[in-house]
């Protein structure tokens, strides 16, 4: 049993998203003064120079209820606010309109040197890192074949659940043979093999809007189609919260173990959202879906295929991420309820501690 909870504070990852472009923050005291320009509700959003807007809306946020602040495209972030936000340990987030992290600014910080070093060693370390890796990979499909198993259950078509049951009897035997791979390029073809299988049935977890939501096989920057778009921009905003939890547990974000490092790419969050991605990003996509919270409205195509979200469509997803990140779930390992918005924090310290020898393996987190 992992004694997390002694040392485990109490979590409350709030983030300010900054998604209406042109928004000035400014600096009061121990206070962000945010003002969100108004414009027509006709205008399109990449019409909307200085001069066109309307009004401005002003929102006062104490710095201590942050955890970070996320900016989507062309804001402004005064030098003084910048100077609050490094001095309470307030992460500052660049990402482009689809959710892809372009820079992230933070304060001089105590780091556990020790505790990067053993990180370090260990990405150094081939079997270590196949180790570390395999579990990540088999949280992952693990939810993943939950994650089918209730889309099973629901569906009352027979050729449809014939299909959903092949494949997850597909992914168990693929989470049997993962230690039987022998290192991490055969690894990866694993876990590949079975996100093709797992993907080949997703558009079958649909009980609505199955037309307009078409789904044949994830596409990526830049997204070719409405679920695609829906799950790379959720997934933006997994990595958001894991490279934060990381953090702050000590360790180095962009020092991973199954995602090959390269510059600017945060390696480690990549590892620790895999298993995420199933029971958080995926659910939640077909969630909107089915509850039809999302519709054709909300996106929009850019010329060469591309498909985004309108600045409407963004603002309803990043409500529902975070209400979905205020419920909460039991944690196996720990045997205690937790909001979902602390489990990365939870799963990295966790990480950390397997790292330092207290664990024999890392534990993924898959929900009951």
């Amino acid at each position: 049993m992992v004694d997390a909870r002694a040392t485990m504070p109490e979590i409350t990852q709030n983030t300010l998203y900054l998604t209406t472009v042109g928004t000035y923050v400014a600096r009061d005291h121990l206070t962000l003064q945010v003002e969100v320009p108004l414009f027509p509700e006709d205008l399109p959003a990449g019409e909307r120079p200085r001069a066109t807007r309307t009004g401005v809306r002003t929102v006062s946020i104490p710095i201590h209820h942050l955890e970070s602040i996320c900016v989507f495209g062309p804001s402004t972030i005064s030098p003084p606010a910048l100077d609050l936000c490094w001095e309470k340990g307030v992460a500052v987030n660049y990402l482009n309109e689809w959710g892809r992290l372009q820079a992230r600014l933070t304060g001089v910080f105590d780091t556990s040197v020790s505790l990067r070093r053993l990180q370090f060693r260990a990405a150094d370390d081939p079997g270590k890192s196949l180790a570390i890796s395999r579990q990540f990979i088999a949280g992952k499909l693990q939810n993943a074949r939950n994650s089918l198993l209730r889309a099973g259950r629901e569906n009352i078509e027979e050729g449809e659940c014939k299909n959903l049951n092949q494949v997850t009897e597909a992914l168990a035997r693929q989470i049997r043979d993962l230690r039987s791979q022998p290192n991490l390029d055969s690894l990866r073809g694993a876990e590949g093999m079975a996100a093709a299988h797992y993907f080949s049935v997703f558009s079958l977890a649909l009980k609505q809007q199955r037309q307009e939501f078409n789904f044949t096989t994830r596409s990526r920057r830049p997204p070719r189609d409405r679920i695609n778009s829906l799950l790379s921009f959720l997934y933006a905003l997994v990595r958001h919260d894991c490279v934060a939890a990381l953090t702050a547990a000590g360790l180095d974000p962009f020092v991973g173990y199954l995602h090959s490092e390269r510059p600017n790419r945060p390696a480690l969050a990549l590892d620790l959202m895999e298993e995420f991605r199933p029971w958080l990003a995926d659910r939640l996509a077909l969630t909107l879906i089915n509850r039809q919270q999302l519709g054709v409205s909300d996106f929009k195509e850019r010329e060469g295929g591309a498909v985004e979200f309108t600045e409407a469509g963004r603002k309803k997803v990043i409500k529902a991420y975070q209400e979905r990140k205020m419920e909460t779930l039991n944690h196996p390992l720990l045997d205690q309820n937790y909001r979902v918005s602390q489990i990365p924090f939870l799963q990295a310290r966790i990480l950390a501690r397997y790292l330092r020898g207290d664990l024999a393996d890392y534990l993924p987190f898959v929900p009951k």
